[in-house]
């Protein structure tokens, strides 16, 4: 059975059923963020997370979700609360660190699944399960209440098992979220090295039978997105949870990242900040040349439960969350018990575009 839940009693309401990551404030409820250490500080949440104003307004909210610890970890593993089962292959990872809420959506115990996105955390997940996810622009959605891995790259997004349930995930996020237009026009179609051949070809026959106008484009400082993306987060994390080093009921792996993080010097932070600065002007600059990006999620199958330590699970997503704007994964007709999960990358405050893109392409 897929452990994903807490079992926690929590105010019904109407409509969509929404499951919360437990990294996510709920009025009334202990954020875990995951970890030992922090849920027995027990400290209960006094207010919702900002994101969930109209969640409140016009959904139910069913439970709060498991996620790998403190948001860490993309495999989407947690020793002590439990790992979700993924529905479509039960010895492949279910993908994190949004891992319940997106086994909550997929096996139909959710609508809509929240989850937070640093570095891939809603979009691994949804690839994994083959449902579709959206990391939302940077601050588009506030993230008071949320609980912090890097707050410079740190978003919050929907999962649902279609486009339109992440278009009415939205619509709860955001109240400003807009009318669809019509469909990206232009696709960039970007390749990264190291993509397995099957992966490639699925996502090619997706464009190709969408109709859309596809340009092959390159981004030359792709490669230079990794040392940045690893001194802000590992930064980031150590400015947040420092206190946390070397505590009882934190984790080995969460513990080595709080090590990692207390080296990495302010030199090398303020590098990996202009290194971000100029990628953001490189990732918009092609983004005015066409309408999305699109590329695949994960490099292949997602990999076994037992055999996960070297696969590249954020490559081909962390880079856009240096960049700041939205990415929506969702999954295209392939061989395998789980689908290939094409990426579309699209612009600042792009959502609305990559949703009505994401509608053609289903």
């Amino acid at each position: 059975m897929s452990v994903w839940v807490m079992r926690v009693p929590l105010p019904e309401g109407p409509g969509l059923r929404v499951a919360v990551k437990d990294a996510i404030d709920v009025a009334g409820v202990v954020t875990t963020a995951g970890c030992v250490a922090v849920r027995d500080a027990g400290v209960v949440a006094a207010r919702d997370a900002g994101c969930l104003a109209g969640v409140r307004a016009g959904a139910s909210i069913v439970g709060k979700t498991t996620l790998t610890e403190m948001c860490v970890s993309p495999v989407g593993d947690n020793a002590v609360f439990g790992t979700p089962v993924n529905p479509l292959a039960p010895e492949r990872i279910p993908g994190g660190s949004s891992s319940g809420s997106a086994v909550a959506v997929a096996t139909g115990q959710a609508d809509v699944g929240l989850g937070t996105d640093t570095g891939g955390s809603v979009r691994i997940p949804a690839a994994c399960c083959g449902i579709v996810g959206l990391k939302t622009t940077l601050g588009r959605v506030p993230v008071d209440g949320v609980w912090p891995l890097a707050p410079s790259l740190d978003v919050v997004g929907p999962i649902a098992r279609d486009v339109a349930g992440v278009v009415a995930g939205m619509r709860l996020l955001d109240p400003a979220w807009a009318d669809l237009p019509a469909p990206a026009r232009v696709v960039g179609r970007l390749r990264v090295k190291g993509v397995g051949r099957a992966v490639e070809e699925a996502i090619d026959r997706a464009l190709k039978v969408s109709g859309m106008v596809v340009r092959e484009v390159r981004l030359p400082g792709w490669d230079d997105t990794y040392e940045a993306l690893e001194a802000i987060i590992l930064g980031e994390l150590w400015r947040a949870h420092h206190p946390l080093l070397d505590a009882d009921g934190v984790g080995e792996f969460v513990n080595g990242a709080l090590h990692a993080g207390r080296d990495i010097a302010p030199g090398r932070l303020s590098e990996a900040l202009a290194a971000r600065a100029a990628w953001q002007a490189e990732v918009n600059a092609m983004l005015d040349e066409v309408d999305v990006l699109a590329l695949p999620t994960l490099v292949a199958e997602p990999p076994l439960l037992s055999d996960f330590a070297r696969f590249p699970l954020t490559q081909l997503t962390a880079p856009f969350n240096l960049a700041g704007v939205p990415a929506l994964s969702m999954p295209v007709p392939s061989a395998g018990p789980v689908p290939v999960s094409l990426q579309l990358v699209g612009p600042m405050h792009g959502e609305e575009l990559l949703c009505a893109t994401g509608l053609a392409f289903e």
